[in-house]
């Protein structure tokens, strides 16, 4: 019975921002379980190459989406896309995200505007998209990643911050909504992962420093995501619902 709780054969996952990092690693997990897999992001050339790694040596069905979730039509498209050239979306991982870092006395409104639509509203619009047939098959997997800092914060975070909290408590939220018919509702709070993102934003201090505030004293790899992303989205996980799993190394203990 119990290996059957990681078995996801049947079902298909959508991953936004699945082209590189926490996306592609949580994706290519999905599919080694046995999940048909969609990925999105902005660049077709990030998302070639990424799906056929993805679904490489797994048997299983791929497809890319090209999408910009600044974009509420894109956004829109994506969900319809997705369910017409799959038939229905089972896994939802919201992971797309961005950051710009500015100071509350230096926050520009097109910067506060196109990360709040990023982080949070295209979160909103392409789960209600989704929802529906979730509904109607009473079985589903929405998980957005958040961070750390929805919890504690640094510096400059201040849009950031505001984005990755509201999804904790959309979630709770919608997981209310949802859970009568099947259907759980989580988040994912990574701490320090050396993805692109941090990698451009941080100096090399910086990224020391972070790595010294850890209990594990590193940087976590993107593959560290993956185990508990399949929790969340199996039936390992199915009693799982409103909850935000912190994966930090133990960065918030302190």
């Amino acid at each position: 019975m119990f290996k059957e709780l990681f078995n996801l054969n049947g079902k298909v996952a959508l991953v936004t921002g699945g082209s590189k990092g926490l996306g592609k690693a949580m994706a290519r997990g999905l599919a080694e379980m046995g999940a048909d897999v969609v990925i999105s992001s902005r660049h077709e050339e990030e998302l070639r190459p990424a799906l056929d790694e993805i679904v490489r040596d797994t048997g299983r069905k791929g497809r890319f989406i090209v999408a910009d979730m600044a974009k509420r039509a894109d956004v829109r498209k994506l969900a319809q896309t997705a369910l017409e050239q799959m038939g229905k979306i089972d896994i939802l991982i919201n992971n797309a995200g961005t950051n710009v870092p500015q100071p509350i006395d230096q926050i520009k409104d097109e910067d506060w505007d196109r990360v709040m639509e990023i982080n949070l509203n295209s979160i909103m619009v392409l789960t209600r998209a989704l929802v529906p047939q979730m509904k109607t098959r009473r079985w589903g997997r929405i998980i957005h990643i958040s961070s750390v800092m929805g919890f504690v914060s640094k510096g400059g975070r201040n849009i950031y911050s505001v984005t990755k909290s509201g999804l904790l408590g959309f979630a709770r939220a919608t997981a209310l909504d949802l859970g009568e018919h099947g259907i759980t509702v989580n988040c994912l709070a990574p701490g320090p992962f050396l993805t692109d993102l941090p990698g451009k934003l941080l100096s090399a201090e910086e990224k020391a420093n972070f790595a010294r505030m850890t209990a594990m004293n590193r940087w976590g790899e993107p593959k560290e995501l993956v185990g508990p992303a399949l929790l969340l989205a199996t039936e390992a996980g199915s009693y799982i619902t409103g909850a935000t799993l912190i994966v930090d190394g133990g960065f918030t203990l302190q």
